[in-house]
């Protein structure tokens, strides 16, 4: 607590000094040296409007004392008079000007990104010619000078005018590159977020379809343990009575690994993004993997419906696969396409790409579990389960993939049909995997 009181003394000193500092550089709008603009008053209000966690009403003493201990300097070189009561008396009127912009300013200070610019540099402006006018007023009743006429009232309003809404315009400029970079990070931690969520989608949503073969494998084999049983075959009866225990001890700790996963994603959707939003994601994560594979692949996407849906995470498990497994086909140039239409009552994906295509006997058992062309350098194949996986998931929405191909090196395309109804909040595959957990 200490240092952080500390600290922000030695903040409100610097901001009392460099307005000091700058308050030398200034100019005389008027006749004679009764009244000078210096920029100490932009460099003083630039400061409080960065520099809100701090008293402005103590900033405004600090730099009204530093204000006036630094013109009071500049007056003795000046003038070659050395009294110091004499130089308090001309300057203590600029010190006084710092102490009640401040206190203006106190007056809403935590309030100050309620106002509109505009209005902000109105409000701004007003505190600065009021602020001026007092310091003129002091002026005149310690030195017994004239408060000036009508025109340079009016010029005084002007030049106050033109500088708060110089400095409110530096100030939105300098905050608008703030949200930038700000919104900026947050959209790419929102891109690493919604890819992880697809990946974990994918994986539960594989997983709960695991779970559902195992419970059926261990109801099978109960079943022929007590045929077994039934027949005295009881050696083969507790052979395939244990077999059915171990599947059972596999199937609670896949349910362990399964709660854990559904607690990561366990999170209530509280915002739905169109679908020209996910072909961006889509675009965003493949381009990079494509450039990691170090292959020069060229994504368009075409984007004819603005739908927005809550159901986005099983969108971008299907599309991403969709198109990752394109970019593996081409070889090293090559162009992908994603579409999306929207056709009367349903939504519908086109994946097409420059690959190699497919070939005639291989088009009718792509989406079949087990099913691969991918070999590893040692010619060992991939598991197959992608399409089968991406398939379950369109049928989970009532949908339907189709794939086409002109042949092998012609490429092939993929069309997902999704219901329209499905893609609604309260409907698709969300809720069958991640909320009925019975």
């Amino acid at each position: 607590m200490n240092n952080i009181i500390k600290n922000e003394r030695l903040q409100m000193i610097a901001i009392a000094l460099a307005t000091a500092i700058g308050a030398q550089f200034k100019i005389n709008p008027f006749s004679g040296d009764d009244f000078r603009i210096g920029l100490g008053v932009s460099i003083f209000l630039f400061f409080l409007l960065f520099m809100r966690h701090l008293s402005y009403l103590t900033i405004g003493i600090l730099t009204g004392i530093f204000s006036m201990v630094f013109q009071a300097a500049d007056w003795m070189i000046a003038t070659g008079t050395f009294s110091i009561v004499e130089s308090i008396q001309n300057n203590v009127a600029a010190g006084i000007y710092y102490v009640v912009f401040a206190f203006g300013m106190s007056r809403f200070q935590h309030r100050i990104n309620d106002f509109h610019p505009l209005v902000l540099g109105a409000v701004i402006s007003v505190i600065d010619f009021a602020c001026n006018v007092t310091e003129l007023f002091i002026r005149g009743m310690l030195l017994d000078t004239h408060v000036f006429y009508l025109g340079e009232w009016v010029q005084l309003m002007a030049v106050a005018v033109v500088r708060s809404y110089f400095v409110i315009g530096l100030y939105s400029s300098i905050s608008i590159s703030q949200m930038r970079f700000i919104h900026a990070e947050q959209q790419k931690r929102m891109e690493q977020m919604i890819n992880i969520g697809a990946g974990l989608y994918g994986e539960v949503f594989y997983l709960k379809k695991s779970m559902e073969t195992i419970e059926s494998i261990t109801v099978d084999s109960f079943n022929l343990a007590r045929q077994l049983k039934e027949e005295n075959l009881n050696g083969y009866s507790g052979q395939a009575l244990g077999v059915a225990q171990q599947i059972h001890e596999v199937k609670k700790d896949s349910q362990r690994i399964l709660a854990g996963l559904l607690k990561l994603y366990d999170t209530e959707i509280v915002v739905d993004l169109s679908l020209p939003e996910i072909l961006d994601f889509v675009v965003k994560g493949n381009q990079k993997y494509s450039e990691m594979l170090d292959k020069k692949i060229v994504i368009v996407k075409e984007a004819e419906s603005n739908f927005h849906t809550p159901h986005y995470i099983p969108l971008l498990t299907i599309l991403n696969n969709l198109v990752s497994n394109a970019v593996e086909a081409i070889e090293k140039n090559g162009t992908i396409t994603v579409q999306v239409v929207e056709k009367e009552k349903e939504i519908v994906f086109v994946v097409s790409d420059s690959g190699d295509g497919i070939s005639e006997k291989d088009i009718s058992i792509i989406f079949e579990p087990g099913f691969t062309t991918k070999f590893d350098v040692e010619g060992i194949a991939a598991t197959g389960i992608g399409l089968s996986h991406v398939r379950d998931i369109v049928h989970s929405f009532g949908g339907v993939i189709e794939a086409e191909s002109s042949g092998e090196a012609a490429g092939a395309r993929f069309y997902v049909h999704i219901p329209i109804t499905a893609l609604q909040k309260g409907g698709g595959a969300d809720v069958d995997i991640f909320r009925n957990r019975g």
